[in-house]
């Protein structure tokens, strides 16, 4: 049974709820399908773990960069939705503890993503071009200093994919504790962000391909696409419903 907007609160208050679901839903929309199309088209795809071949790819690639750049800003826009979505779950006597920590998550999130997207867009760039361009005992050097940037981007991807998966779930809790929206979009975000858990701790332990990941990698997909449609629908429809 999907939240009655309009009980317990005055029509300019749920109107404003109506716009921050419309707001939520849009930013995630958008900065998902930004992400997916840089990663599709522009970055570079291979075994991930044959560093070799792979670092080869990425030495080769112009646009590595400015993509990372690009997919840096797509899940900030989709996290910065979940801080709209925050807002709606608030109560009339302030937010509850599950919500708290939800937008906490999100917040920490953010930050992991920042440093992976440094690590992974720039300092790795620059160790694979080194050690394309060096000769000799160097090159065995460089490509050492290459693997290490590597295996440390490993770890923040484990620990972003792990806080990013918290974060989901935290914020289906919130939407199922809170019922200000509807109870499917909860168990929506609460089963994706059990599969990204369990992707993060499958990274820390096998790399960044592994046939769990491929599987995961579709589901998360799939759920995070269909609760961030959802969330704005939500909002368009309550709105129309409002104004008819």
């Amino acid at each position: 049974m999907s939240p009655d907007v309009h009980s317990g609160e005055g029509a300019d208050t749920a109107d404003s709820r109506r716009r921050r679901l419309t707001i939520a839903g849009g930013l995630m929309v958008g900065g998902f399908l930004l992400n997916v199309i840089l990663t599709a088209a522009l970055h570079p795809s291979g075994e991930e773990d044959d560093h070799p071949a792979i670092f080869t790819e990425y030495a080769e690639s112009g646009a590595w960069i400015a993509v990372h750049l690009g997919q840096f800003i797509g899940v900030l826009v989709t996290l910065s939705g979940l801080l709209v979505l925050y807002r709606v779950l608030r109560g009339a006597d302030g937010p509850p503890l599950v919500a708290q920590l939800a937008a906490a998550a999100a917040v920490a999130t953010a930050a992991i993503w920042a440093v992976l997207q440094g690590l992974d867009g720039v300092g790795l760039k620059q160790a694979v071009d080194s050690w394309v361009g060096a000769s000799g005992t160097e090159k065995e050097i460089r490509f050492a200093n290459a693997e290490t940037v590597r295996w440390l981007e490993w770890g923040f991807q484990s620990y972003f994919r792990i806080m990013l998966g918290l974060t989901l779930a935290l914020f289906g809790a919130a939407i199922l504790v809170g019922r200000r929206v509807p109870g499917w979009l909860g168990w929506t975000a609460l089963v994706a962000g059990v599969c990204s858990l369990i992707f993060g701790v499958d990274v820390g332990y096998s790399g960044l391909a592994s046939g769990l990941q491929d599987v995961l990698g579709i589901a998360i997909f799939i759920l995070v696409l269909v609760f961030a449609i959802g969330v704005l629908v939500t909002g368009v429809r309550v709105r129309g419903r409002h104004h008819s």
